[in-house]
């Protein structure tokens, strides 16, 4: 065994082993006796276990239930109406939901009409009233006023 410290030796553990313990068989009670009614007189089963063993008891016999009210049964027409009730409301819900976005939707497209249109109208203007270096400066005629280039010429 190779020790990649050469001056400790090996360590050796002290092992402890465990048994375990055996259960002291079981001892067989008497069943009690049970004092009943004359007449009835319970079936007694008994069942071998595989070590040996008998288990004795008594059948146990199924309890009747006492019939509880029934409730009338709901018509088929009550149902009906009612699933058409909710069918309705669920429609009409559709129908404000649809109209409120049909609403929303052609608010947006004016508002984007709108937009283009002051864009546009800016474009304009600026070609119409900007300056072009070209022609030296611009003109704008009103009501047979000549302005060019801030001067007043009639």
């Amino acid at each position: 065994m190779r020790s990649d410290h050469p001056h400790h030796a090996p360590v050796q553990r002290a092992m402890e082993v465990h048994q375990p313990t055996p259960l002291p068989p079981a001892t067989v009670h008497p069943a009690p006796v049970v004092p009943l009614q004359p007449g009835t007189v319970p079936a007694v089963a008994s069942v071998v276990l595989p070590d040996g063993r008998v288990v004795t008891g008594y059948a146990v016999g199924h309890t009747q239930h006492t019939p509880t009210t029934t409730r009338p049964a709901v018509s088929r027409t009550a149902v009906n109406i009612a699933l058409g009730g909710v069918g309705f409301l669920a429609v009409c819900g559709g129908l404000i939901l649809l109209t409120s976005f049909i609403a929303a939707l052609a608010a947006l497209i004016t508002q984007l009409i709108t937009l283009a249109a002051v864009i546009f109208g800016g474009w304009i203007a600026v070609q119409v009233l900007g300056t072009n270096s070209h022609q030296g400066g611009s003109t704008v005629n009103i009501h047979r006023a000549v302005f060019k280039r801030n001067h007043f010429h009639s």
